[in-house]
């Protein structure tokens, strides 16, 4: 099953007068599978909001196609099974945490008692401060009240507008935590940041918006460059289009490494003094076994590939 489907989406903002304005969207294909990790990269003002709108039904798209856990966003019925943190959160001063929740819990018609609201607040770290008024709250205490709502009532799809904006290092790792717990149950998450170490840690594919266009998708790993290095030749025995190549890896040796052992293990010399793999994890704990055998202490082992920053610079360079 697909959580989110979009094809051909495109979105066309009026001007001045109404003159033909911006071209958010071009043509966004996108398909995410339900039970997915997916994050949505891009640079400002590539039209990733203007998505993010379109897919819960804030705004209608010009043209095209989008469906939401299989239906119209427009149905509240489906729009109740989701999650949403928008990347500006705005919330009414004068209430208590415990009563924002209570109002998105009556909104979704969620049936949720007292407890069961205490206890959202007490996953994101807020229990003690249920009661208090949120005029009073920091920027990150806000965007943790933000998170306690859109995962009331484990919501089948999560769509989170940077998550962990105003949080600090400790705090970052708490909604991670709070993601895989999520993640494990079968939710579906949509993740859109800036943040991009964030999103890799998280997310297991990509999209890059750019320009209103998906211009990469696919899983972090291929996308990353971690099935293979360009410009160097296939594993013996690949066949052409036979899927991604095997991953690479890098490892040190302590000085003094017999060469003649490592190379025989698989090893090839890499730049500063690194030595060079490529195969699954089993092939390489196999030639790590023979190199530990032959005398060799191993200091380092390290997958190598690109991080998202490298990947969107190039998708951004790329753009025709």
């Amino acid at each position: 099953m697909l959580a989110i489907e979009a094809e051909g989406l495109t979105k066309h903002y009026r001007g001045l007068l109404g003159r033909p304005g911006p071209m958010a969207l071009r043509g966004v294909d996108l398909r995410v599978p339900a039970g997915a990790a997916f994050g949505l990269i891009g640079p400002n003002g590539a039209g990733k909001t203007t998505f993010v709108k379109a897919l819960l039904g804030v705004v209608r798209p010009t043209g095209g196609a989008i469906r939401l856990l299989g239906g119209d966003p427009q149905d509240p019925a489906i729009r109740a099974r989701v999650g949403y943190l928008p990347e500006r959160l705005e919330l009414a001063r004068a209430w208590t945490p415990v009563e924002i929740l209570g109002s998105v819990a009556r909104a979704k018609r969620l049936g949720l008692n007292g407890q069961a609201l205490l206890g959202a607040l007490e996953a994101v770290g807020l229990g003690r401060e249920a009661r208090r008024k949120v005029g009073g709250f920091s920027k990150g205490m806000r965007q943790r009240v933000g998170l306690a709502a859109a995962l009331l009532g484990e919501p089948e799809l999560l769509v989170l507008d940077e998550p962990t904006d105003g949080l600090d290092p400790l705090g970052r790792v708490e909604v991670r935590a709070l993601l895989q717990r999520a993640l494990a149950r079968g939710a579906t998450l949509l993740l859109n940041s800036h943040l991009l170490a964030e999103t890799e840690r998280v997310c297991g594919r990509i999209g890059v918006l750019v320009g209103g266009r998906i211009v990469r998708e696919g899983p972090l790993d291929e996308l990353g460059g971690w099935g293979g290095l360009a410009g160097e030749a296939a594993a013996p025995g690949a066949q052409p289009g036979a899927g991604p190549a095997a991953p690479r890896w890098r490892v040190r040796f302590a000085e003094g490494a017999p060469a003649a052992a490592l190379a025989a293990a698989g090893f090839t010399r890499g730049d500063g003094g690194a030595w060079r793999l490529g195969g699954q994890p089993a092939a390489l704990n196999g030639a790590l076994d023979a190199a530990r055998a032959a005398g060799a202490l191993i200091l380092e082992v390290a997958r190598e590939g690109t991080d998202l920053e490298a990947v969107l610079a190039a998708a951004v360079e790329a753009r025709p």
